[in-house]
């Protein structure tokens, strides 16, 4: 019989769920977001939630009730070597490609940026990322206590001084919603919806989710159906904390356009506020906060993306993966924080659709007897859109980068495959997957559920 599960254990593992997955992405998209929409700031907020809140929160609970031992193995439901490939990319895209650079390139943004001469930013964003990655190397050597010192300490100290900023900005409002602008005027919701895979907290969850079911089996719980109900109240727990912190923080971006103006991304329009609020100080201060918080998360994915790379090549020691991908994250994050946002789009719009789909047939896995042609159907018809989505957004911003093949099956999907028009062309597709999986010869292999 499984021992009662207290509440203080419920909040000890939603805390720690909350600290894996707000990090420096999590505070610059939803006050830009909230510029841009305006006045239609609950259809984009709520698009935006749906993506940054409820994919991840799915995405712990499928890994409570799949019983995998990890991402590889979960997408092995697929086929092994897609596994390995999916994997990978995935990992390298909450790494070293684009999140890890963005937790040193935030931190300068809110902090430094606004007091160096433009002329300068590039130098001074050299030594502050290679500082900042020296003691991210240092400290991913051995982990265990500075992330448990940043964890109880610093982190607590960033929420506070964030809710400090945001009550004042909800007591003191620095103006009135502008008009949407770009997408949103039109398709708030799913323009919100797509901003929500900035956050990348849903590929993060099918990284992630193993952590959370081994704390929850370090609590002696071993029961699937246990695990799953200790996975969704602490995911309640710290998803309900997120998504009061996304809601306040985009009403404090829509709120700040007349009195602030508007910058290309969210690291500037945060120090701009702060710096309303405060003065020089504020902002200097909340830099501070941002750089602790953003070495714990930082220092969480290089730890963990180190691991899983020694997993799949273990000739190569774990400290030579942490060196690696500490290098390879100090020279991305010199192209600086637009560069890096810019080049991630493409790839979020390929990854996410198949992250959202793996998710939901893990979930719903049982339904139709974890038949692994489901699974391979259903995600090779997803990637078969998903792959021109990328190409689409690299093509808008690279526009020498258009290929005629790919324009002409781009064109085919826009005149025949439903909502493609709105980025959801993938839906469709998925669902012919299930069924054709589903109704495959039943000499299909099963995948081995442990």
């Amino acid at each position: 019989m499984q021992q009662k599960i207290s509440f203080s254990t419920y909040a000890v593992i939603g805390t720690m769920l909350f600290g894996m997955f707000f990090g420096a992405g999590n505070l610059i998209f939803p006050i830009q977001m909230g510029q841009l929409a305006g006045t239609h700031f609950w259809p984009a907020l709520i698009g935006f939630l749906v993506t940054a809140i409820g994919l991840p929160f799915i995405g712990i609970l499928a890994f409570g009730l799949s019983g995998s031992s990890g991402l590889r193995d979960l997408a092995g439901r697929v086929h092994p070597v897609f596994g390995v490939v999916f994997s990978m990319a995935l990992y390298l895209t909450i790494g070293p490609f684009f999140a890890i650079p963005r937790t040193a390139t935030v931190p300068f943004v809110v902090g430094f940026e606004p007091y160096i001469n433009p002329a300068q930013t590039s130098l001074f964003l050299g030594i502050f990322s290679f500082i900042f990655f020296a003691i991210v190397y240092y400290f991913s050597l051995n982990p265990a206590k500075i992330i448990d010192y940043i964890g109880k300490y610093l982190t607590p100290a960033f929420l506070v001084f964030l809710f400090v900023l945001i009550i004042i900005a909800i007591v003191k409002p620095m103006g009135s919603f502008d008009k949407p602008t770009g997408d949103y005027s039109g398709l708030a919701f799913i323009t919100g919806f797509k901003e929500g895979y900035n956050t990348m907290d849903a590929l993060a969850s099918l990284a992630f989710g193993i952590v959370v079911i081994n704390a929850i089996k370090g609590q002696g719980i071993t029961d699937t159906k246990t695990i799953a109900k200790a996975t969704w109240k602490s995911g309640i727990f710290a998803m309900a904390l997120m998504m009061l912190i996304y809601g306040l923080i985009t009403y404090m971006g829509a709120s700040s356009v007349s009195a602030i103006g508007t910058f290309d991304n969210g690291g500037l329009i945060f120090a701009k506020v702060a710096q309303h609020y405060f003065g020089p100080f504020g902002a200097i201060l909340l830099a501070i906060i941002i750089v602790l918080a953003c070495l714990k998360t930082s220092i969480g994915l290089i730890t963990s993306c180190s691991e899983f790379f020694n997993s799949v090549f273990p000739k190569v020691s774990y400290k030579m993966f942490v060196f690696i991908l500490c290098l390879v994250s100090f020279i991305i994050a010199n192209f600086g924080l637009n560069n890096i946002i810019q080049y991630a789009v493409p790839v979020l719009m390929l990854l996410y659709p198949l992250a959202i789909v793996l998710i939901l047939l893990a979930l719903c896995s049982p339904l139709f007897g974890h038949k692994q042609s489901v699974y391979a159907a259903s995600m090779f018809l997803t990637f078969c859109v998903s792959f021109f989505d990328g190409y689409s957004t690299l093509a808008s911003s690279l526009p020498g980068a258009t290929i005629t093949i790919f324009e002409s099956i781009k064109a085919a999907y826009i005149e025949y495959l439903p909502l493609y028009d709105i980025g959801l062309g993938w839906i469709l597709p998925a669902i012919v997957g299930v069924i054709i999986g589903y109704f495959w010869p039943t000499s299909s292999k099963k995948v081995a559920i442990q």
